[in-house]
């Protein structure tokens, strides 16, 4: 089984602790491929998918990004490119999945998932509809299934007392992806912050990327007794 994770730093693993090291150790039999990018926006990936298509055929393909479309707007520094409404979001987007389509099997669209971590700030309100469409786009095909990671998420913090600590500073985010590699450090500044699933609102400390897997790991297994069923039939 040939596996892509592609999206942003979340899915490139830093700063914060890496999921995607995470899965790989949970199914060291399968082949994973990372197609993370810092600071990627569905712009940005767009661009980057038409420039270089997928070189390989995927079984599977996750595809986790929009997060960047919101968070760099509370930054002072845009790196790529962002949307300047919901309805280019939509249009890049459909446009990114069809072109993961083209070498994947299968394809899973992950919702954004947080924005700091109290649940009804602006942005985690925006992140919702950006969800919402992302919803309705994966409705349309036969091949694409939806994981709203954010509902995942804003379920765990429910039962948190978390602070509203989030990171606009892009310095003090390339601060952390350099002096907080070891997860028992970050997790110690995710903790001093008064956070519970992330290191600064939006990167994953260990307990954020334990469920990113726990999800992964549900469609994975889904899809291979799926393929397992189809086999026996056949």
């Amino acid at each position: 089984m040939k596996i892509a994770c592609i999206g942003d730093s979340l899915t490139e693993g830093r700063p914060g602790v890496s999921f995607f090291k995470l899965l790989t150790t949970r199914h060291p039999h399968i082949e994973f491929d990372n197609l993370g990018k810092p600071g990627e926006t569905v712009k940005s990936l767009h661009s980057r998918l038409e420039k270089s298509k997928l070189a390989t055929n995927y079984d599977l393909s996750f595809l986790w990004i929009g997060v960047n479309d919101v968070y760099a707007k509370l930054l002072k520094v845009q790196a790529q490119p962002v949307t300047k409404d919901h309805q280019e979001f939509k249009d890049y987007y459909v446009n990114c999945l069809e072109m993961i389509l083209a070498t994947s099997k299968h394809v899973v669209l992950v919702t954004p998932a947080l924005i700091g971590e109290t649940i009804k700030n602006t942005s985690n309100k925006e992140l919702k509809e950006l969800s919402s469409i992302i919803q309705s786009i994966s409705s349309k095909y036969a091949n694409v299934s939806f994981l709203n990671m954010q509902e995942v998420f804003e379920h765990h913090l429910e039962q948190a007392n978390s602070s509203d600590y989030m990171n606009t500073n892009v310095m003090r985010v390339m601060q952390d992806v350099l002096f907080y590699k070891n997860p028992l450090r970050i997790d110690r500044l995710s903790k001093k912050r008064g956070l519970h699933l992330t290191l600064d609102g939006v990167h994953l400390n260990s307990k954020g990327a334990e469920l990113v897997v726990e999800k992964y790991t549900d469609v994975i297994e889904q899809l291979q007794l799926q393929e397992a069923t189809v086999h026996s039939e056949g």
